[in-house]
């Protein structure tokens, strides 16, 4: 794990089975330094995620991993090719679904898909069977004849994305795929994304919702101001401030007694009194609640309620950067 942008994040080599590295990521825009130092790497079947607000540097930085623009300093490599605007071979790997929607409206599904499964170089049967697999994944089998035109902007989504996958990519790079879409239209790509990882595909996707971070990512690096601020599981991430879950017990009786009891459990590291009953500070709270529940009837207390909170990624960002995630 990854931690304290201040200091040098440490070189990365191109190690076996990487499907990406990136190694201290630099690009400016006059003075502005949008992407300072940005290393990290992706394993086959790995969903690698960046996390951060809006301006922190996450389209630019997959914009040089895709060979968009060039690195002002660091290096890219793709099955340990190295990627640039120039590269041509890297790129063959790489299935990239922009922010933007690159779909021609007035093309069906079917036809979207079959013209850039053209310009990706699939023939005949074997575009029209990858067409139909693409189209049974995203969830638009029944919609293929249809005009995209017609269709909700999360289908056109889900479009974008499959156009992204036809050539089986060994790394699909999604820059946002869920913004301004619907609830449901927003699991399906989420549902769509999470099959990708089993069939062995690795995945660099950026987000600024760490529900969805958290959901999909094997492992997250929060972004911010250009920089990396820490890179991890969502545990490694956790422990970063501590790692403490919170239990509170709702109810009446012997609280006094109750808080003597609980504090001798091992698990717990802080019990508190408030007019509600008693909030406890414990490491892993789904395993250590059926002792806290046993212990504190025991003692005398009648409970109404048992609240479990567990800290998550936005905490974790709150607490390295001193912000809110959408700020």
């Amino acid at each position: 794990m990854t931690t304290n942008a201040a200091q040098a994040q440490p070189m990365l080599r191109d190690i076996d089975g990487r499907v990406l590295v990136v190694d201290h990521l630099v690009r400016r825009f006059g003075d502005l330094t949008a992407v300072d130092g940005v290393s990290f790497a992706i394993a086959p079947g790995e969903t690698f995620g960046l996390l951060g607000p809006n301006g922190a540097g996450k389209t630019t930085t997959i914009s040089m991993v895709a060979g968009l623009v060039p690195a002002d300093e660091g290096t890219v490599t793709v099955l340990g090719e190295p990627m640039g605007p120039g590269a041509v071979q890297p790129k063959r790997h790489i299935g990239l679904v922009p922010q933007e929607l690159a779909i021609y409206p007035e093309l069906t599904a079917r036809e979207n898909l079959t013209f850039f499964g053209q310009l990706q170089g699939l023939r005949r049967s074997e575009l029209r069977a990858r067409t139909q697999e693409v189209l049974d994944l995203i969830g638009l089998a029944d919609r293929a004849k249809d005009p995209t035109k017609e269709f909700s902007g999360g289908m056109k989504r889900r479009l974008n994305i499959g156009i992204g996958l036809l050539h089986r990519p060994r790394l699909l790079i999604l820059d946002e795929p869920t913004v301004g879409v619907d609830p449901q239209s927003r699991n399906a790509i989420l549902e769509s994304v999470e099959a990708l990882s089993v069939e062995g595909m690795a995945v660099l996707y950026t987000t600024h919702y760490m529900e969805e971070a958290e959901r999909l990512c094997d492992r997250v690096a929060i972004i911010d101001s250009g920089r990396i601020q820490a890179e991890g599981t969502r545990d490694e991430l956790i422990r970063l401030i501590g790692g403490l879950d919170s239990i509170r017990l709702s109810g009446s009786g012997d609280t006094v007694a109750a808080a003597a009891a609980l504090r001798a459990l091992p698990a717990i590291e802080q019990v508190t009194a408030d007019r509600h009953g008693l909030v406890l500070t414990v490491r892993d709270a789904p395993t250590a609640v059926a002792a806290v529940v046993t212990g504190a009837t025991a003692a005398g207390l009648t409970l109404r309620d048992v609240e479990i909170t567990r800290p998550d990624l936005e905490s974790v960002f709150l607490h390295l950067t001193g912000k809110a995630l959408r700020d």
